[in-house]
């Protein structure tokens, strides 16, 4: 069984989805499990409609009519009936989607998040499986929310693995071309949740993991993992082979190309991850395995941009030691603040966090109450792996570094 993993990139457009014919003609379709993300920007657009239905509704309105032209052309690019099945099943889901925003009377937003964001990939999964039945590739279309059981922790949902993987080898048939969602699971109570933005990835290696498979690939707008993200360095370099171990540590400190999550599963099972093109998919890509040192070895970039720096120095020059450690950490979970960087000295403590789910707000009083706070906002964190010299010069780009920490392979610093 293999899992092969399309994002949004891939199936932007009617030409996206016939690409994925191709590679599928060229690669092989055979005993494979094939994991779609929402068209194009498709969740940032259900991100818009769940921020008017708490915000503006005009808004929200708007938004999902542009939801609904956007997929009608991709929908009237691919198929000749207007008349099509597809049609009718993908305004069913808009329906489903107007119909919870009407009904529903949950006022937390990352509930409603969840049950709304869902739907970009039922309507992508339902294109795409519908147009490789018209090409003549048939196909299984999968509700990955019976597969993937998860708590509710709506938005970061933490997967029940027991409940997933029985779910998922009573359920899929490993002879068949089956197409599944990416980016989604299930509360017990079956209420849509979410593994996290970018999360696709992450499913791939879940269903890996369960189906025992023999390889996930990934396929990118890009030759494969490079050494830095071309959106933010103009030189870069195609990494042939990694292994676990340092493609953790680069998805750790963010790496873009493959989610922090899902490596873990693929390590614990030895199944090699591929990154290829979907532009050239007779390129070799990268291969993430077993016992395999990076190549070549090259310095690797990683930013994070529009992060938050605090720093914090006891009010009454105490020590800052592990219980004020141990508090610090608690409030930063509760709050949903992800740690990206640490450096503590006897009195000061700084940290770099990221603020996605907006918990900065109602941190900062607390922290506000025990330490002189200083909090800098939009600052970039630059981690260069395999570090040289120069490497760290040419990020710094007449930056001011607020923090620098330094290992044995890595650099980090904080900049603005």
């Amino acid at each position: 069984m293999r899992i092969f993993k399309f994002g949004g990139a891939s199936v932007k457009d009617a030409e996206g989805v016939k690409n994925v014919v191709n590679v599928l003609r060229t690669v092989g379709h055979t005993n494979t499990l094939l994991v779609i993300s929402a068209m194009g920007k498709t969740t940032n657009a259900m991100e818009r409609v769940v921020n008017g239905y708490f915000n503006d509704k005009p808004d929200m309105d708007a938004a999902i009519e542009e939801l609904v032209t956007y997929h009608k052309t991709i929908l009237n690019d691919l198929f000749e009936a207007k008349n099509h099945e597809v049609h009718h099943a993908v305004n069913r889901l808009i329906e489903e989607v107007k119909g919870f925003l009407i009904w529903n009377k949950s006022p937390k937003y990352a509930f409603v998040y969840d049950q709304v964001v869902g739907y970009g990939e039922l309507i992508s999964t339902t294109i795409v499986s519908a147009y490789l039945k018209e090409v003549g590739l048939d196909n299984q279309w999968l509700d990955v929310r019976e597969l993937i059981k998860t708590d509710n922790s709506y938005r970061d949902a933490q997967v029940d693995w027991e409940k997933t993987e029985a779910a998922v080898k009573t359920t899929v048939d490993k002879s068949k071309l089956n197409i599944a969602q990416g980016f989604l699971g299930s509360d017990e109570n079956n209420f849509t949740t979410t593994l996290g933005r970018e999360g696709s990835d992450y499913t791939a290696a879940i269903l890996a993991y369960c189906l025992d498979a023999a390889s996930v690939t990934i396929w990118k707008d890009v030759p494969g993992v490079l050494n830095a993200d071309p959106r933010h360095f103009t030189e870069t370099q195609l990494l042939n082979k990694i292994n676990y171990r340092e493609a953790i540590e680069l998805a750790f400190y963010g790496a873009s190309v493959i989610h922090p999550k899902t490596l873990q599963p693929l390590q614990r099972k030895e199944i090699p991850l591929h990154v290829k093109s979907f532009i050239n998919p007779k390129e070799p890509g990268t291969t993430v395995g077993k016992g395999v040192k990076i190549e070549p070895e090259v310095p690797c970039f990683i930013v994070k941009k529009n992060q938050v720096l605090l720093k914090l120095s006891s009010l009454d020059f105490s020590f800052i030691v592990e219980n004020n450690i141990s508090e610090l950490f608690k409030l930063f979970h509760e709050h949903r603040l992800k740690v990206d960087l640490i450096q503590n000295s006897a009195i000061s403590f700084s940290v770099c966090v990221d603020n996605k789910f907006c918990g900065l707000s109602a941190v900062l009083p607390e922290l506000e109450k025990k330490f002189k706070v200083v909090c800098h906002e939009e600052v970039s964190l630059y981690t260069v792996r395999h570090f040289t010299e120069e490497a760290v010069k040419s990020v710094l780009n007449g930056y001011e570094v607020l923090v620098e920490q330094r290992g044995k392979q890595t650099t980090q610093l904080v900049v603005k």
